[in-house]
């Protein structure tokens, strides 16, 4: 059955988990901190996580079918990506279009049921920020920044799903700093690529940054963890958020940073893949606060 692989290998589901997660947590982590401040009871709590991880499944796996679309030109010439489906022939444009719809309609369904500001919120996830980032490879070297909106959305999103309110600053403050979050894992995720990107003209902070990605990368590491600190103390989380969240990402990003090996293109996508873990230590962090609060006496 290698066309059906094909049309599963589009979806990047076959990949590993934790890599695919990358855009539900900051959904995780903006329906946690909305749950928190409104006491929002757990049943309902779990219902809307479900439906976030359902909605973020759908849409993720929907924009990598739409990347492949418009990139198959791009991918036939660089080495790692000339097997995937659409330039090895495996899967039609016509069936990879089809597909790429028949996701994205339950993910639009999903999205339906919020009130109108989340819709219109929502709607702005799939487009612009979805829908252009395949585009933005060539036309700015930032094609990571983009990708880190469109990633992190869901925590305005999901704040919104909840209180029916903007968001505080303090949410579009852990936005930015998911944004940089973003930028760090796909630009190491990148760097696989340098050369054949380099060749055929595709951009990339992996490029831009140059001899100087680490560096940079420490930069924005450090501007993740002030912009949760700060977002913490802004929306008066308590010590699970400062042990977990806060002190888990200062041990995993110097680690990450640290140790990632830029000559071996399997530790990029190891780096790129520990990230999703990341994402959930961040939320395990805001999760056990917000039993706290639901459960004062309960020793968690």
């Amino acid at each position: 059955m290698p066309a059906v692989r094909g049309y599963f290998e589009l979806t990047r589901l076959h990949k590993p988990f934790m890599g695919n997660t990358l855009m539900f947590w900051p959904c995780a982590w903006g329906l946690t901190i909305a749950a928190r401040a409104t006491t929002l009871p757990l049943v309902i709590f779990a219902e809307k996580l479900v439906w976030f991880g359902l909605g973020s499944m759908l849409l993720h796996s929907s924009a990598c079918v739409l990347n492949d679309i418009c990139d198959v030109e791009f991918d036939r010439q660089v080495e790692r990506t000339k097997e995937r489906p659409l330039p090895s022939g495996k899967v039609s444009m016509q069936g990879a279009v089809t597909l790429c719809a028949v996701l994205l309609a339950p993910a639009l369904y999903i999205l339906s049921h919020c009130d109108r500001l989340g819709i219109v919120m929502g709607i702005v996830g799939v487009f612009p920020l979805h829908a252009f980032y395949p585009l933005m490879k060539r036309w700015t070297w930032w094609p990571q920044a983009w990708l880190g909106l469109a990633f992190n959305w869901g925590i305005p999103v999901a704040w919104i799903s909840v209180t029916g309110t903007m968001p505080p600053h303090a949410i579009w403050v852990l936005f930015f700093g998911g944004v940089c979050w973003t930028i760090v894992y796909d630009t190491i995720y990148a760097c696989q690529d340098r050369e054949d990107d380099r060749r055929v003209g595709i951009k990339s902070t992996a490029l831009l940054f140059g001899e100087h990605v680490r560096s940079i990368l420490a930069i924005m590491v450090t501007t993740l963890l002030v912009c949760l600190v700060y977002a913490g103390y802004a929306l008066e989380q308590g010590i699970g958020y400062a042990v977990l969240s806060c002190g888990g990402t200062l041990l995993h990003t110097a680690w990450q940073i640290a140790t990632w090996n830029e000559a071996d293109l399997k530790d990029h996508r190891a780096k790129f893949e520990s990230n999703g873990l990341l994402g959930c230590v961040i939320w395990l962090g805001l999760l056990y606060d917000y039993l706290r609060v639901l459960y004062p006496s309960a020793t968690v």
